[in-house]
């Protein structure tokens, strides 16, 4: 007998409909499966045969045929295991068919029989093909906002086997539980002493959505103040939340209590990441990166010149597009990433190049150095700013810093102001309307042309300061066009990479 229920498997973090088709037929006992598994769909034959036994089921002593449509997709995970379980008592005749039919569902087995999560859950009930879906009951907070009235979670396959041949109550509904709001506990920006300049950039780059570069010695608080920008970012509206928990999900992260991801994601990979761990890739599947993991966030880059620089020149087109675009041999796969890249890096090898008598490095080795920062990676920086370290009586006294609660209000201010024209923030005002949104004045005009005449700008540079212009305007309630003295803050903000050694 022949027996079909619809599921689903994750290639990137998009979802992939499959039919799993299972064959029961006499003939000597055996258990095959096609459709191009992974390692892990042809383990299912001893976890799926365990996990009937342990919970009261048959295993058909007779040839068992698992056939994976489409053929031509590669299947991985252990997420097809209840689907081919439940297949297989259908197709045995201990499960009446007319009861899964339209049915879809995902979920690895236990040899307990105990439905497990897997990653990914979102994505799979929103591509599987069946009118209703059953979920683990472990997923209920990710699955619950998605087909609403058409998820039901379950918690293990004998439940699920009485609830289909009808001596059994209905699995539950994923929906019948409210969704529990949690506060996240922000880091305190007032612990950053002195540091105006920094802090003022920071401000900006949350306000704004701007990328930023801080250069600086060791121990100056440049880690801190990229550690606590992202706790100044508002929450992330309905749209922007869903696509974020797909990332997570997909890439098997934990997700919040609540089931989405409100807050702004944080990711601070460390600089020996390779080029697929940062952008995204694998083998014949694709996994998401940390550009992806950081969409709707911030990507932190520590110590960005120990970066190797294929890591470093990957960045370029996600900073640029908002989406990662990876090739395989199956075709590409295109992921979000529209994050906001915040880094860090040292003015030389040693650490101490503020200063020529601080500095231990010869000019070869800083030259080797700064040469991994390429100038098109540099240029997509809208703020590039020096921290030097803070005083020792600022360390020491009282703080009468601005707290977080306090920016934050004025950062969530000017991203409203970016919504209310049709902006996600200033930084992705289009080219289009740049002359439009942010229109300068004459003596604005002036000092920006007499920047990209000395060399100080490419195109794609002016553009930039006049977004962080805009920024700088809004948070003081400036107004629409841009004068000179806004455009003499932005540029003020976009240092050179090298340090004023004779302002030390």
């Amino acid at each position: 007998m022949l027996a079909t229920i619809h599921s689903a498997v994750v290639d990137g973090v998009d979802g992939i409909p499959v039919r799993v088709e299972v064959d029961v037929r006499d003939g000597l006992p055996a258990y095959s499966v096609v459709g191009m598994p992974d390692a892990a769909c042809r383990e299912s034959r001893d976890r799926v045969r365990a996990a009937l036994g342990n919970s009261g089921l048959r295993w058909p002593q007779r040839r068992i045929t698992v056939n994976l449509a489409p053929s031509s997709v590669r299947k991985q995970g252990a997420g097809l295991d209840l689907p081919i379980a439940v297949a297989v008592l259908v197709a045995d005749g201990q499960i009446p068919a007319e009861a899964v039919a339209g049915l879809g569902m995902a979920g690895e087995l236990g040899l307990d029989g105990s439905v497990r999560p897997v990653p990914g859950m979102i994505i799979l009930a929103s591509a599987c093909k069946g009118t209703e879906f059953l979920a683990p009951i472990a997923n209920r907070s990710e699955v619950r906002r998605i087909r609403e009235g058409q998820v039901r979670v379950v918690g293990t396959l004998r439940q699920l086997a009485l609830a289909l041949d009808g001596s059994g109550p209905a699995p539950e509904r994923a929906d019948l539980e409210p969704e529990r709001v949690v506060e996240h506990e922000r880091a305190e920006f007032a612990d950053v002493r002195g540091q105006q300049l920094a802090r003022r950039a920071a401000e900006i780059a949350a306000a704004g959505g701007h990328h930023l570069l801080f250069v600086g010695p060791p121990g100056a608080g440049k880690t801190m103040i990229a550690n606590r920008l992202a706790a100044l970012l508002p929450d992330l509206d309905e749209s922007e939340a869903l696509v974020t928990t797909r990332i997570h999900s997909a890439a098997g992260i934990p997700l919040p209590a609540g089931g989405l991801v409100r807050r702004p994601p944080y990711r601070a990979p460390h600089h020996a990441a390779s080029t697929a761990a940062l952008i995204g890739g694998g083998g014949a599947t694709v996994r998401p990166g940390e550009v992806s993991l950081a969409h709707g966030g911030v990507l932190f880059l520590d110590e960005l010149g120990e970066f190797s620089v294929p890591v470093l020149e990957a960045l370029r087109q996600p900073l640029e597009e908002g989406h990662i675009r990876v090739s395989r041999l199956t075709g590409p796969r295109s992921m979000p990433a529209r994050f906001q890249l915040i880094a860090a890096t040292n003015p030389c090898p040693c650490g101490y190049g503020v200063t020529p008598a601080s500095c231990r490095c010869n000019p070869a080795a800083t030259a080797r150095y700064l040469r991994r920062l390429s100038g098109p990676l540099l240029d997509r920086f809208d703020l590039v700013v020096h921290v030097r370290p803070p005083e020792a009586q600022v360390l020491l006294g009282d703080g009468t810093e601005e707290t977080t609660a306090t920016v934050a209000e004025r950062v969530e201010r000017v991203r409203t102001l970016a919504r209310e024209r049709g902006l996600l923030s200033n930084a992705s005002i289009p080219s289009e309307r740049i002359d439009e949104l942010p229109p300068l004045t004459a003596s604005g005009r002036a000092v920006l042309l007499h920047a990209v005449k000395a060399g100080e700008l490419t195109g794609r540079g002016m553009h930039r300061i006049r977004r962080v212009a805009r920024t700088i305007s809004d948070l003081a309630d400036g107004p629409d066009s841009l004068d000179e003295d806004l455009i003499d803050q932005a540029l003020g903000l976009r240092q050179s990479l090298q340090p004023d050694r004779s302002a030390a």
